[in-house]
């Protein structure tokens, strides 16, 4: 395994603030969030996976319109069928039972129903996965040919090392310095497997901050306001290389 399973820290961090400017719509059966470029092109589209904290959290539906303001479509499903975890959830809540709710068997149908829907209908001609923690191991499972042409994952968790040899396009992973499901030896591990690919990759590490960053940073620490940004900055730059090349 290149990262440890899910943990307390999955939903620990900030919540941030802004208004949202894309909509919810279903496809199929599954609430999804979407976010459209300033020309409502749909030729490249980004798919987002999110972390345990879901689809109608704020700060990944701000994330979600940065995409689109970068030029991409975006689609953010429901992953967790109306049962995502709460910000900063209480020490006992059992997380681990959970997680068994909600196996590869229930999230993948959701992932397949919706890059059908982005394929087919919407007309996505090249489409970018993003993986923010439990979205991560997703991202590795569906870089394949006609499914997603390039990933991207912040601090993923829970991502086999046979899911990562598995992966047939570009791969850009964002890590923390302070990571207990993405330390440094499965960073390492990570690193070792890519090496011996021939799909090109990216591994960033950042400094002073910890799991989840990417996403629930504390953005008045402006260290950590950085990393956040930064992260941001270096997907979009590798899908404008590997999505609307």
């Amino acid at each position: 395994m290149t990262s440890h399973p899910p943990a307390q820290c999955c939903t620990i961090g900030v919540k941030h603030e802004g208004e949202a400017v894309g909509e919810i719509k279903n496809v199929g059966d599954t609430p999804t969030y979407f976010s459209y470029p300033k020309d409502k092109s749909t030729h490249n589209a980004v798919l987002i996976l999110t972390d345990v904290i879901g689809h109608e959290f704020i700060n990944v539906q701000l994330i979600a319109d940065q995409f689109a303001a970068n030029g991409y479509l975006v689609v953010m499903p429901d992953l967790f069928h109306g049962d995502p975890l709460p910000l900063n959830r209480p020490a006992d809540h059992d997380f681990m039972g959970w997680l068994n709710k909600h196996p590869t068997s229930r999230v993948e149908p959701v992932i397949e129903a919706t890059l059908k829907h982005m394929r087919g209908e919407l007309g996505c001609k090249a489409i970018g996965g993003v993986g923010y923690c439990f979205g991560g191991k997703y991202v590795a499972r569906w870089l394949k040919k006609g499914k997603l042409d390039a990933g991207y994952t912040a601090h993923p968790s829970f991502m086999e090392a046979d899911e990562l040899r598995g992966i047939e396009g570009p791969l850009s992973i964002a890590a923390a310095e302070t990571d207990s499901i993405f330390p440094a030896e499965k960073r390492h591990e990570t690193e070792e497997i890519l090496h011996k690919m021939s799909v090109p990759y990216q591994i960033n590490l950042f400094s002073g901050v910890e799991h989840g960053f990417a996403v629930r940073a504390e953005i008045d620490n402006k260290e950590k306001r950085f990393a956040k940004e930064q992260a941001f900055y270096q997907a979009v730059q590798w899908f404008d290389a590997y999505v609307k090349a």
